[in-house]
């Protein structure tokens, strides 16, 4: 990687001052340089969760001051696609709407591609809406997941990306090479998702839970995808409100009043593991796209520009949810003898229930409740307020 793309921006925020702010960064960031107003661009949100939990999905003022800082500098609206794909437990229409993104869509007069079903895709073909891909340099997305080749949105083919994902921890992150097999240390130095990990729910479908067995070598698959696919990369993350604990749904929201962005994916999650209290080199993912050269997974080597954030540790601790927890033990433990089960649609009905009961009918109405209705009563949570749930049929949608 260039000494220029190993460079991360990074600024402080707050409630008052959070859209400018969003400004300010991307032009210190000069992204008007990297990205070509005459082309059409992706802005790949980060969904979670189709309800709104602190930390976990991009917050509507992450999406309003990018899109924001873009129309307001010339960037035609009708070539910024705002992109997210459904999975086994989210709800695109209910995100929408939960994190209050429909409304801002529309005011910018974006538009919004909803990956996994794409029923008319203005200026492009109708036809290979998915396309296969396959590669000789992938470890195992070609092989041991999808041996028969998997499928990516065409719609993204030579359009550059920004990433808009948030900090926060994650259950399945910390892994390599599908080991179930935690020591204390692993586990304190394991789990985040950002830049990197954005990606996941882009390029892969519905059917991406097989991944979890292998998600570190699968995001680094997704990096060597997007290098090849993408004429630029670019990732403008929201550390406003963090998230530390079980991530990526059932955690502790963390106020820290960050904004960092950058064009190495790799660096992007390397400065914001080092926040989150982790070693970069610790993390599989990041090791192992760093020992590839796909960037730069040194904080050393990082040229931070803007707030110096060498020494802030926030002491975050990445835990396993009684789902994942169970997840992993099916797919890789004590229990992996039932894995080709998760392969049979009606057997594989019964972990999609289990999670939408445990998530949503458990911990949501009780645990989850308590720290939103906390969160609520702060600067973030009023301003979080202050957005419109909307009506997502009032969208550009393809």
């Amino acid at each position: 990687m260039s000494k220029e793309n190993s460079q991360i921006f990074v600024i402080k925020t707050s409630p008052k001052t959070v859209l400018e702010d969003y400004a300010k960064l991307m032009h210190m960031a000069g992204y008007e340089k990297k990205l070509n107003k005459k082309q059409k661009i992706i802005l790949k949100l980060n969904l979670s969760w189709s309800k709104f939990f602190p930390a976990c999905s991009s917050p509507p003022w992450q999406v309003e001051g990018v899109l924001k800082t873009m129309t307001e500098d010339g960037y035609n609206p009708k070539k910024l696609f705002t992109a997210e794909n459904k999975t086994v437990v989210t709800n695109i229409a209910k995100g929408l709407q939960g994190n209050r993104w429909a409304p801002l869509i529309k005011k910018y007069g974006a538009w919004f591609v909803p990956l996994t079903r794409i029923p008319f895709v203005p200026y492009e073909s109708l036809r290979d809406k998915f396309i296969k891909y396959k590669d000789k340099q992938l470890h195992v997305l070609d092989s041991k997941i999808f041996p028969k080749g998997f499928r990516i949105p065409k719609f993204y083919l030579n359009k550059p990306i920004i990433h808009l994902p948030t900090m926060k921890t994650h259950g399945h992150t910390g892994q390599e090479g599908g080991s179930l097999k935690y020591t204390k240390g692993q586990m304190k130095n394991g789990g985040i998702t950002c830049a990197m990990k954005n990606a996941f729910g882009g390029l892969l479908t519905k059917r991406r839970h097989f991944s979890h067995q292998f998600m570190s070598e699968v995001l680094v698959d997704l990096l060597i995808i997007q290098k090849q696919i993408h004429p630029e990369i670019m990732a403008i993350v929201d550390g406003t409100v963090c998230g530390d604990g079980a991530g990526p749904r059932i955690m502790i929201p963390r106020i820290k009043n960050f904004l960092l962005a950058g064009y190495d994916q790799v660096a992007v999650d390397t400065v914001v593991s080092k926040m989150l209290g982790f070693e970069p080199m610790k993390l599989p993912a990041i090791k192992m796209a760093h020992d590839e050269g796909l960037g730069c997974g040194d904080f050393e080597q990082i040229e931070i520009i803007g707030e110096n954030v060498s020494e802030i540790n926030w002491d975050f601790t990445a835990k396993r949810s009684l789902i994942i927890w169970v997840d992993q033990i099916v797919r890789k433990g004590r229990l992996s003898f039932l894995e080709p089960l998760l392969h049979n649609k009606i057997f594989f009905a019964f972990p999609i229930m289990a999670s939408l009961i445990y998530h949503d009918a458990i911990w949501y109405p009780t645990v989850g409740k308590k720290r939103i209705k906390k969160f609520m009563k702060t600067e973030w949570g009023q301003v979080f307020q202050t957005y419109s749930e909307g009506n997502i049929y009032d969208l550009n949608m393809f």
